[in-house]
């Protein structure tokens, strides 16, 4: 991998988007390493947790333009790429059953801003400055946008960012909900890592059913809902990690997880 890092360690794989030149714009080889990391992550058993991070001082300013206008004087269009690599990248993401942490450093532009709303927690560094995009550029939103950011902030609110295209930054962020904890630029990557460090110290088992559970129910009846969560919490209780919980509390400890 050139744009992409991949790094684990206590669990963790981290990776980052490694083209700060260009405010780690997203090429077809970018996007092709990112979905290779993601996708070694997802299988590694030695992964889990996951934290996605970019390089200097952007997350991910989404889309390269340059390599875009390239296909538009070409007659190529979007050249397939929203099916062909934004959706698998996000689809790796949402269903991967390990937890995927955001450390949000810097601007986070249209596809930029979608990689991070599709991650299950999201961290950002006071400078972070988020904007949608997509409109400014006359494209409809991407990479799950329509999907996790009214899921975020509501619908209403999510039709307001969509559509003017105003950019916000970390403070408005975590007012919106759209982040749960910002943190001088200093502190991001220590603070980021300890929370990803501390879901690779949990129940992954657990948390697998829990991603899978809230998936399902934004699109379910009640009923159904309910049958998932049930089958769930029966294959939760047949874990190691359950019952040596269920013991610890018992015995007044801490329980130690060990993933399986």
């Amino acid at each position: 991998m050139n744009d992409v890092l991949y790094s684990v360690d206590d669990g963790v794989a981290t990776v980052t988007l490694d083209r700060p030149e260009a405010m780690n714009a997203l090429t077809v080889r970018m996007k092709g390493e990112l979905l290779e990391a993601l996708t070694m992550a997802s299988h590694a058993y030695s992964v889990r947790a996951v934290l996605l991070t970019g390089s200097d001082r952007a997350f991910c300013a989404g889309q390269d333009l340059g390599e875009h206008a390239a296909n538009l004087e070409a007659g190529r269009g979007l050249d397939g790429t929203v099916r062909t690599h934004y959706n698998p990248i996000v689809r790796t993401i949402a269903e991967m059953g390990k937890p995927v942490v955001a450390a949000v450093n810097g601007v986070a532009a249209g596809a930029g801003a979608s990689l991070a709303f599709a991650c299950d927690l999201r961290i950002a560094s006071e400078k972070a400055k988020f904007t949608m995009a997509f409109t400014g550029i006359g494209l409809a939103p991407d990479s799950g946008a329509s999907w996790t950011l009214q899921r975020l902030v509501g619908p209403a609110r999510a039709a307001e960012l969509l559509l003017l295209n105003e950019p916000f930054d970390a403070a408005r962020a975590l007012e919106l909900g759209v982040v749960s904890k910002v943190v001088p630029a200093e502190e991001l990557a220590a603070a980021a890592r300890a929370l990803a460090v501390r879901l690779a110290q949990g129940p992954t088992s657990a948390y697998a059913a829990t991603k899978r559970a809230l998936a399902f129910a934004a699109g379910s009846t009640l009923d159904d809902a309910l049958e998932l969560e049930a089958d769930l919490q029966d294959a939760c209780a047949k874990t190691d990690d359950h019952l040596n919980a269920t013991r610890a509390f018992l015995r007044k400890e801490r329980p130690a997880f060990e993933g399986r």
